[in-house]
């Protein structure tokens, strides 16, 4: 019983020792937190997205209450809260926010199945970073999108699906955030976060990615953008322009003014807003007097031209019976074996071909003559 008694007191007395040990170590090296990371924090909408650039909304709230330090809550934004979270944030910290620009994700590509016919079949893991490291798609685009949905699965808010017609991701601009999450998973790139006007989220974009130049990207999807600068002329804010064979508006200076969309002889770019894309018509068929002259003249080209003056039948001669397989090549489906076919003596056969042109004397040594 001593002996039970005496292992409890000593236990008791290490573990005693230890809690004061680490009581007072504990109050020596404390960080102290400043209480207003906890106020900006419960104003954020712990969505931990990271589209603001830092690991999580702690992280950001840190950072805001650092920039306010500083004096200046400039370049912060949280992109799932917007300006109604930012001037929370902002008045917390006892500090003036400016207005910030509506931002929205688009995507980049019109390579639908129908302008950028498959050529391949992936059979990979499903995963648009496993099939741009090891192919470079189903299609010739190596700019485009590859359709597995790396996007879909990164977006937290639902906002970003897959069209089964089409075979590319599609933005809901209601639900959007922003976040960048979507931008950062695609390995192509073909993502953008962009600047929209206004709370309709109004933006004229270039969707497409191909810098290949005109002729191969066109015949790569028919919907690629060929470079021909006829959206960088008719601009007259130098909001557009043409580097490495492909147009970009610059977000910053659009006025939505739509002329370099109607000069778009490919229809690359796009006008958006709230609502999603705005519908295109297909491009206008080829005149029917035209269509009308190409078909003659293909068929002219293809109909069989007119046999020359008869020739002379070359006469082939054999000195062993054919086997049914050179009989078909050389001479049809003809029983070589009947005795009108072969010369008794000699199992020698004739057989009797006319051809409407000169044959060549690779042609004639294949088949015998001279």
């Amino acid at each position: 019983m001593n002996v039970i008694l005496i292992a409890v007191i000593v236990l008791g007395a290490i573990g005693l020792i230890a809690a004061l040990v680490l009581f007072f170590v504990s109050k020596k090296f404390a960080v102290k937190e400043d209480p207003r990371i906890g106020q900006v924090s419960e104003v954020l909408p712990q969505a931990n997205c990271g589209g603001c650039g830092f690991p999580g909304c702690g992280g950001f709230a840190s950072a805001c209450v650092k920039a306010a330090d500083a004096g200046s809550l400039e370049g912060l934004l949280c992109p799932v809260g917007g300006q109604p979270v930012m001037e929370k944030v902002a008045s917390i910290l006892g500090m003036q926010v400016g207005a910030s620009a509506p931002k929205v994700a688009v995507v980049r590509c019109n390579g639908t199945c129908e302008n950028r016919p498959r050529v391949a079949v992936y059979d990979g893991v499903k995963s648009c970073r496993v099939a741009n490291t090891t192919c470079s798609g189903e299609t010739n685009c190596a700019y485009g999108c590859l359709g597995c949905g790396d996007c879909v699965a990164a977006c937290q808010f639902d906002a970003i699906k897959m069209n089964p017609v089409t075979g590319l991701p599609e933005v809901d601009a209601t639900k959007c955030t922003a976040c960048g999450a979507c931008a950062k998973a695609c390995p192509r790139n073909i993502i953008e976060i962009r600047i929209v006007s206004g709370d309709k989220k109004e933006a004229f974009y270039v969707e497409c990615m191909n810098k290949d130049k005109g002729a191969v990207a066109t015949k790569a999807c028919a919907a690629a953008c060929i470079a021909c600068m006829k959206c960088e002329k008719v601009c007259g804010f130098d909001a557009v322009h043409v580097e490495n064979n492909l147009a970009y508006i610059d977000p910053n200076k659009c006025q939505l003014c739509g002329e370099c969309e109607k000069a778009c002889p490919k229809q690359v770019i796009t006008f958006m807003d709230i609502n999603g894309k705005k519908p295109k018509p297909k491009l206008a068929a080829a005149p029917a007097a035209k269509t009308a002259a190409t078909a003659k003249a293909a068929t002219k080209a293809a109909a069989p031209k007119a046999p020359s003056t008869p020739r002379e039948p070359i006469i082939v001669k054999y000195d062993a019976p054919l086997l049914p397989s050179q009989q078909i090549v050389l001479a049809g489906t003809i029983d070589l074996d009947a005795p009108e076919k072969q010369e008794s003596a000699g199992k020698i056969a004739e057989i009797e071909h006319k051809y409407d042109a000169p044959l060549l004397p690779s042609q004639q040594i294949l088949l015998g003559g001279k």
